[in-house]
Parts: C-alpha cells; structure tokens; sequence
C-alpha cells in the first residue's frame, strides 16, 4: 500500500463529509483565535469560564420554579460578593504573608547554614566545607534572580494597573450578560453553523456534561482542599498558612505533579518553623491526609463522570495546553484532552452513522 493510498483512505474515513470539513475548520479557527487573541480576548474568556461555573447554580434555582431573572440576579450578587471578600480579606492577606515571607529568607538562610555546618561537622567524609559554599552560593543566586524577576514584575505591573481596572469592570459585566442573555447568545452562534450539523451535535453532547462536570467540580475541589488546608495549618499554628492554602488548592489543577510540588513548600516552613521534630511530622502527616482524602474520596465524589485518560495522556495535555495558553491551559488540560479523545471516536462513527441514514433516505425514495 502506497502512501498515497494510505492518505487518501485517511481522507475517505474521516474527511468524506462536508459537515466533518465544516467542523475541522471551526476547530482550527476556534483554537487560532485563542492563540494568537487571547491577550486580547482575555476578559471574555474569563468572563464565559465564570459564566459557565454559575449557570449550574442558575439552572438550579429555576427548576425549583425561580423566575430566570431573578435566579441569575441572585447568583450574580452571591459572584461579586465571593469576588469583594476575595479583594478585600483574602487577597490583603496573602499579600503580607509573602511579605514576611521575603523578609524572613535572610534569617531562612541563617538556619539552612547552621544545619549544612552541623551536617559537616558530624560526616566530614560525605560533605566538605567546599560543597557547603556551593550550596550556599547556588541558593543565594537563585533567591537573588528571583527578586529581580519579582521587581521587573512589579515595575511592569505598575504600567498595567489601569488594565486591570478595566478587566476588573468588564468581566462582571460581561458575566452578568451573558448569564442574562444565554438563549439569545447561544441562538445567534448556533445561527451561525450550517443547518445540518448532526456530527456537532453528537460531539457536543459527549463533551458538555464531562466539561460542565469537570470545570464546577475543579473550583470546588479548589476551595475544599484550600480551606481544609488553611483551617489544618492554623490548627497547628504554621505561618503564612493563607499563602501555603492557596498554593495546595491551586496544586489539584495540576494532576499528579501539583501534589508534589506543593509538599516542598509546607515540608520547608514546617521544618524551619517547628524543626525536625514531632510538631514537623504531625504537619507533614496531617498535609498526606488531606493529600489522601483528596484523591481517594472528593475527587470521586466530584467528578461523577470519571474522565476516561491515561495518566501519561493527562500530562501530555497538561504540558501542552500549559505551554500554549500558561493557566487556562493547564486548568482546562484534561477537558480539552477529553474534547480530542471524543473528537477521535466521535468523527467516524458519526460520518458512518450519517452514510446510513443517506443511504436509508435514499432507499425509502426508491421505494
């Protein structure tokens, strides 16, 4: 079989149909306007995934016979006040801990080069006094560029502050119009696609329960394992327990990695904090339970329909989509995975469902 034949019968199976061309050119504009316009596009975006994230408790509300208007009014004051408490408590908050946090490294240091001196007085065998220099340099060099990034980011903020404004007055806005307005915005895109749009249709059924289901049980998983994390660390009196609770909520965006990477930060307050010591290992104990309970209770719970990927697949797509759209990409990675995977199963057996009921139609005419 030559390569041109094996082309044209990948051709035949899944691009035969003018509705699968229709739909492949959608896909690649669709994910040409997110590269290439999503600076641009930034606050509709965040606007539709928060508009997406409420209508769940919109279309709740109006099956327990709440008038439209009045269920998305009612959710949207319960947005902006989640948004004010985030701005005025929380965000202050995490601001001054990362403060004391910078302020407190130097004495950070300190610590770490006692512990590497006592380290070497007790195995002079295994570690010199010149390694312990290199370790120190090393570490001083890394801390000193991240301050400069952090300063050229603070600097090149500054010029953005009116941006930000304006996003902080377009997307509720934009949310509460397109909470308000979701029939008619949804009409006019359908308008939009040819009449016949069958192959769409059945891929957009598989996907929207699996994307609605994975997008509102991601923000929940969130807020549950930050503030179990945040309640857990105060309980045994951890500094910047607000800073390190964001962080481990923020870590489930990320599957298998995130874990991980968020056990080092707790893991280094802890130590410097508390020491190698029994209050140490309660916090470390306490962080793999609620590590533990995360992956083997809520996120069954959550996620009712288990998204069906393998792991390596899951961090392809996480290093792929993270890599194209930075934390969009990485939080909306297994969707997306799920939405190729749906796409790949979907696409011919719609195109062979479609040659059917042609060939049926055409069988009944005949008749």
């Amino acid at each position: 079989m030559t390569l041109r034949s094996v082309f044209r019968s990948w051709v035949d199976h899944y691009l035969s149909d003018e509705e699968a061309v229709i739909l492949l050119i959608v896909l690649v504009l669709g994910f040409a306007v997110v590269i290439w316009l999503g600076k641009m596009l930034a606050p509709f975006l965040t606007a539709l995934v928060i508009a997406f994230l409420l209508q769940g408790a919109v279309n709740a509300l109006t099956r327990r016979r709440v008038p439209h208007f009045l269920a998305v009014m009612l959710v949207y004051l319960a947005f902006i006040g989640v948004l004010l408490a985030m701005a005025l408590i929380l965000m202050p908050l995490i601001w001054n801990q990362l403060v004391n946090l910078v302020q407190e490294t130097p004495r950070m240091f300190a610590s770490v080069q006692q512990l590497l001196d006592d380290l070497q007085a007790r195995y002079p065998q295994l570690v010199t006094p010149d390694q312990i220099q290199d370790w120190i340099g090393m570490a001083g060099r890394e801390v000193t560029q991240l301050g400069q990034r952090a300063l050229t980011l603070s600097l090149a903020s500054l010029g953005n502050v009116v941006a930000l404004i304006v996003y902080l007055v377009l997307v509720p806005i934009l949310v509460f119009f397109m909470l308000k307005d979701r029939d008619r915005l949804v009409g006019f895109t359908v308008s939009l696609l040819p009449k016949n749009r069958r192959l769409m249709t059945r891929v957009w059924q598989e996907m929207d329960d699996q994307i609605a289901n994975y997008v509102r049980g991601k923000f929940t998983e969130i807020i549950i394992v930050g503030s179990v994390a945040f309640f857990t660390f105060m309980f045994f009196g951890l500094p910047y327990s607000a800073l390190l609770a964001v962080l481990v909520g923020l870590s489930v965006l990320v599957p298998y990695i995130g874990a991980a990477v968020a056990t080092l930060p707790v893991a280094a307050v802890a130590g410097f904090h508390f020491g190698l010591g029994d209050q140490f290992l309660y916090v470390i104990i306490a962080y793999g339970v609620i590590q533990a309970l995360d992956g083997n209770v809520l996120v069954p719970v959550l996620f009712s329909e288990a998204v069906n990927l393998h792991p390596v697949s899951i961090i392809l797509a996480v290093l792929f989509f993270g890599g194209v759209w930075g934390f969009w990409g990485i939080f909306f990675a297994i969707p997306l995975a799920t939405l190729l995977k749906a796409l790949v199963y979907a696409w011919p057996r719609g195109i062979q469902q479609r040659r059917q009921e042609v060939s049926q139609e055409e069988e009944v005419v005949e008749s």
